[in-house]
């Protein structure tokens, strides 16, 4: 079975600290059980998740969806937000665990990548300079989550077009938008096989598609 990877590289910075950092566990929680309700997740999905702040942790590789063991999350309370580097991290882990077809065997599906922040990266040249190697690596959709007043939608905007805003990081906001990534995984494991990128189904009222 050929695998779809979906890569999280998710804040942890000292914004995030209370309850904001509970929201964001209690709502990946509800995604994973989410897309274990789905066979065809099920048989095709593997997920990594990367946290950022102050430091860059690999803190699930990537595994597929029915052994995935989602850890408790935490964050510092106070720090940096070392976007860039996790994006370097990233690119290293793709280059190395994405599967590439060739005349001998099907590769892997085209990987999905969901960055989600409450800031803007405190490496910002190291951020510029690596946001355009991941858009080489050809994803089959980065969808990047601005939360709150702090967060820079311009920045995520060099790193993807599909950029979306959420009013704040509470615990309804973030349920309701890791049920939308849900429903995007879903329709990347449907679409896959056509060499298209994932189309994003339509947004809840919670969150905002900045164009």
């Amino acid at each position: 079975m050929r695998r779809l990877p979906v890569y999280f590289l998710l804040d942890t910075s000292g914004s995030m600290y209370g309850e904001p950092i509970q929201a964001l566990n209690n709502a990946l929680s509800g995604m994973i059980s989410s897309l274990r309700q789905d066979p065809l997740a099920l048989d095709s999905l593997w997920l990594s998740i990367i946290t950022f702040n102050r430091e860059v942790k690999e803190i699930c590789p990537l595994t597929e969806l029915a052994m995935f063991q989602l850890p408790e999350i935490d964050c510092p309370q106070s720090g940096p937000t070392h976007t860039g580097q996790a994006l370097e991290l990233l690119y290293e882990k793709v280059q190395k665990e994405v599967v590439r077809g060739n005349e001998e065997q099907k590769g892997d599906w085209k990987p999905l990548l969901f960055l989600f922040t409450d800031g803007k990266p405190s490496d910002i040249q190291l951020y510029e300079s690596v946001a355009p190697k991941i858009k080489s690596l050809n994803f089959g959709a980065i969808v990047a989550c601005a939360a709150g007043n702090l967060a820079d939608d311009s920045k995520l905007k060099l790193l993807t077009n599909d950029v979306v805003h959420l009013d704040n990081a509470d615990s309804a906001t973030l349920k309701q938008f890791f049920k939308w990534v849900s429903e995007t995984i879903e329709q990347g494991n449907k679409s896959q096989g056509t060499g298209e990128t994932v189309a994003l189904p339509p947004p809840p009222t919670e969150i905002t598609l900045i164009v």
